[in-house]
C-alpha cells in the first residue's frame, strides 16, 4: 500500500505540482499585460446569408456584436433570455447590465443565467439586479449532498441571448471589455425558426437548475418554472445541439465525430483550448491519411498556460499524419468553429477538449448550408494569414525540457 500511494503521487502528485508552478508564473509574467489592448488581428465584417426560412449572421469582432445585441435588447417588447460564462462589471459589462433592466422597467420579461464561479473575482454590488430581472446564479458547486455524483459538476459554458421570438445570438464570446477588442472570436445571428429552439435551450435549462421553496421554509428567493410555446415549425438547415451532464447528454462530440468521418475534402476547425480523446484523435489522423486537408487552429499562447503545454502532446502523431496545425499569433483566439466539405459549419461555445465535450453545459449550432460555410472557409483563411504554421522538423527538433514536461503533464489529459 505504501509502494501503491508513493506511485500515485509520483503519476498524479507531480504533474499537478507543475501545473500550479506553471500557472503561478504564467500569471506573474502577464501581469504587465493586463488592460493593454492586443495588437491588430485580421477581422471579418459582419455578413448576412439567408438560411431555409430565416438568416444567419456571422460575427468575428466583440464591437460589432456587442452593437447588434444591444440594439436587440433596446427593442424587446415581450421577453429576453440572456445566458453567458464570464460577465465581467467593467464598462461592457456594465451597458448589458443595465440594457436589460431598462428593459425589465418597461414591462419586458427579463430572464438572466450566469456561471458563479466564473464570476468569482466580479464585485458582489454588480451582481445586485434591478426589481424585474430574474436570474439564475448557477451555483459554484451544485452536487449538494450528492459528493459522488459526476452529473453535478458540469459548468455552465453556454452564451445565449434570445430576443422575444425573431433573434437569437449563440457563439464564444463572454461578455466584457477584453473580448470587445482584444480576443478572436465567433458568434452567430439567427431568425427564423431556429430562435424557437434556441428559446427552448435556455428554457430547459432554467427549470432543470432553478431555485426550488424548499417544503418547510418556502424560500422567498425560489423561481417559478420557465414555460414557453412549441416552436411552430422546424428548420431543416439549422440544428442546434445542447450537452446536459445531469442527464448524461452529450451530443455535441458525436456530431463533430460524424462530420469528420464524413469528410471527402477539407476540415477546418478553430478552437481556444485543444485535449481531445483518442477517438477525436483518431477520426482526425483518419480524415488526412485518406486526402482531407485537415488544419487545426490554435491559439499560440491562449490565457491557461497548462492546456497549451497539454495540447502539444498530441501533435505529433497529428503531423505525422498529415494533419496541418496553425497557431494564431498576437491575440487570444477563443472561438469554437469548424467547417467540413464546404456544406456543414457549426458555431458554439463547446472547445475541442474533455470539459466541454464530456463535462460541462455547452451549446453549438450545425448549420447545413454552403452559403455559410463559404463564408466560415474565408473566415478561416482571414484567420490563417495571422498564423504560424507549426512544421513536423520544428517540431521534432524542439528542446529536450518541452518533452519531458510534455511527458509530465500526460495523466492531466483526462482533467481537462
Amino acid at each position: 500500500m505504501r509502494f501503491l500511494r508513493r506511485l500515485l503521487l509520483a503519476v498524479f502528485g507531480v504533474p499537478v505540482a507543475l501545473a500550479v508552478v506553471m500557472s503561478l508564473v504564467d500569471g506573474y509574467r502577464s501581469r504587465g499585460a493586463r488592460g493593454r489592448r492586443g495588437k491588430p488581428f485580421p477581422v471579418t465584417p459582419p455578413r448576412t446569408n439567408a438560411v431555409g426560412d430565416g438568416t444567419v449572421t456571422t460575427y468575428t469582432f466583440g464591437n460589432d456584436l456587442y452593437e447588434d445585441m444591444i440594439a436587440a435588447i433596446d427593442g424587446a417588447k415581450k421577453q429576453i433570455f440572456f445566458e453567458t460564462y464570464i460577465w465581467k462589471g467593467d464598462d461592457v459589462g456594465q451597458r448589458f447590465k443595465e440594457a436589460l433592466g431598462a428593459a425589465a422597467e418597461r414591462g419586458v420579461e427579463v430572464y438572466c443565467i450566469y456561471d458563479e464561479l466564473a464570476n468569482l473575482v466580479v464585485p458582489s454590488r454588480f451582481k445586485r439586479f434591478p426589481e424585474g430581472v430574474h436570474v439564475l446564479r448557477y451555483p459554484t458547486y451544485a452536487a449538494g449532498l450528492r459528493f459522488f455524483d459526476l452529473s453535478r459538476y458540469g459548468r455552465d459554458h453556454r452564451k445565449i441571448l434570445v430576443v422575444d421570438d425573431t433573434v437569437g445570438f449563440v457563439g464564444g464570446y463572454n461578455i466584457g471589455n477584453a473580448y470587445a477588442t482584444e480576443w478572436r472570436d465567433t458568434h452567430v445571428r439567427i431568425t427564423g425558426p431556429g430562435v424557437w429552439d434556441l428559446r427552448r435551450a435556455f428554457a430547459d435549462f432554467w427549470n432543470l437548475n432553478r431555485r426550488r421553496p424548499h417544503p418547510l421554509t418556502h424560500r422567498t428567493d425560489a423561481e417559478g418554472p420557465l414555460l414557453i410555446e412549441t416552436a411552430p415549425s422546424w428548420d431543416p438547415d439549422l440544428r442546434f445541439h445542447r450537452n446536459v451532464p445531469r442527464l448524461w447528454m452529450f451530443p455535441i462530440r458525436s456530431m463533430y465525430l460524424e462530420a469528420i468521418n464524413r469528410a471527402s475534402r477539407n476540415v477546418y476547425l478553430t478552437t481556444a483550448y485543444f485535449v481531445p480523446d483518442e477517438d477525436f484523435v483518431d477520426a482526425l489522423k483518419a480524415a488526412a491519411q485518406r486526402g482531407v486537408d485537415v488544419r487545426i487552429l490554435l491559439p499560440l499562447k491562449s490565457n491557461h498556460v497548462v492546456v497549451d503545454w497539454i495540447s502539444r502532446g498530441y501533435f505529433s502523431q497529428l503531423l505525422d499524419a498529415g494533419v496541418r496545425i496553425l497557431r494564431f499569433k498576437d491575440a487570444m483566439i477563443h472561438a469554437k468553429t469548424a467547417t467540413v466539405d464546404g456544406f456543414w459549419s457549426t458555431v458554439g461555445t463547446a472547445n475541442i477538449d474533455r470539459l466541454s465535450l464530456t463535462g460541462n453545459y455547452e451549446i453549438n449550432l450545425e448549420i447545413f448550408d454552403r452559403d455559410v460555410a463559404k463564408q466560415m472557409e474565408e473566415i478561416f483563411s482571414r484567420d490563417e494569414s495571422n498564423a504560424l504554421e507549426l512544421t513536423a522538423d520544428e517540431w521534432a527538433a524542439r528542446d529536450i525540457h518541452r518533452k519531458f514536461t510534455e511527458l509530465v503533464l500526460t495523466p492531466l489529459r483526462p482533467l481537462l
